[in-house]
């Protein structure tokens, strides 16, 4: 992409709710964040949003790749386990499955996968500081 070219940007504005959690707002959505020190099952906390946004940011490509490319599914369900490291602290390894409902031939399968990697914006943001492994394959 050059320099001219139009580029997004994007803006989200967190605050600070309580001493249990906080909220997200973008465009006309919100989103409860658990930013509790002690933690809250109802709310994802920043690595669970981290593995979230890389959980949609397949699914988006795949959505975006599939009339490109002709290819017909049912459905997709992307399984994402990430392993965080305390010192210092980061994800360290995150691995995903993606699973395809679809009658599309095994190479078909590996092309959608391999435009899932090449052309993810938070993939490819996550992909040079993680060790980021993962399949795609036909759900069963």
């Amino acid at each position: 992409m050059s320099d001219n070219a139009t580029k997004l940007s994007f803006t989200v504005i967190a605050r600070r709710v309580d001493a249990h959690g906080s909220a997200a707002r973008c465009k006309d959505a919100e989103i409860a964040l658990d930013t509790d020190l002690g933690g809250r099952p109802d709310a994802f906390n920043p690595a669970e949003l981290l593995l979230a946004a890389l959980s949609a940011c397949m699914i988006k490509g795949i959505e975006r790749v599939t009339p490109i490319l002709k290819f017909q599914l049912r459905g997709v369900e992307v399984r994402v386990h990430g392993v965080r490291q305390d010192v210092p602290p980061r994800m360290e390894s995150i691995d995903y499955e993606i699973l395809v409902d679809s009658d599309e031939s095994e190479q078909r399968l590996a092309l959608l996968h391999d435009n899932v990697r090449k052309y993810g914006t938070v993939f490819n943001t996550v992909a040079p500081g993680t060790e980021l492994t993962g399949v795609l394959r036909r759900a069963k």
